[in-house]
């Protein structure tokens, strides 16, 4: 069975959905860190639905189901992009690729991009690195865990 995903803008009735997903998703990350604390896995459906009125949601279906997600927001002129997350079956399918592209597209006039992640999430740091971003800064959160800092600047149309 051919797998179509169609990505689309979610409203907050997709946010708990999108939290559970978001749970699920992070597990990986709270097993590489040994921390089940992270902000990702303690945030409630009161804070995601709050952010609905301040981010931009995408979301990824396979039929009807969210199979992913991703939301940002503008401020200053930069994107802050965030919880980039893809149902663990249906990971490495292009589905994250799709995801970041059209968040990016939403923000076609921003003057950078900025996210961050895990510094020991080496494959996550990796992808974004092919995404065309570049690690600027590095910070401490805890004794455990440390996130990296990316950014990237989109080409102006006039240096086309």
């Amino acid at each position: 069975m051919v797998q179509i995903i169609v990505i689309s803008q979610s409203g907050r009735s997709d946010a708990k959905a999108i939290l559970e997903l978001q749970k699920m998703a992070y597990q990986s990350e709270a097993r590489l860190y040994n921390d089940f604390s992270i902000p990702p896995l303690t945030q409630t459906l009161d804070d995601i639905e709050e952010q609905f009125q301040t981010h931009i949601f995408l979301k990824a279906l396979n039929h009807s189901a969210i199979i992913g997600s991703v939301r940002a927001y503008e401020m200053n002129g930069t994107c802050y992009i965030g919880r980039l997350i893809v149902h663990p079956v249906h990971q490495n399918k292009g589905t994250g690729k799709r995801l970041m592209s059209e968040i990016e597209k939403r923000f076609k006039k921003t003057e950078r991009f900025e996210l961050f992640t895990g510094s020991k999430s080496e494959k996550n740091i990796r992808f974004y690195q092919r995404f065309g971003y570049h690690i600027f800064k590095y910070e401490k959160l805890n004794d455990v865990i440390e996130f990296v800092y990316l950014e990237k600047i989109p080409a102006s149309e006039s240096s086309i």
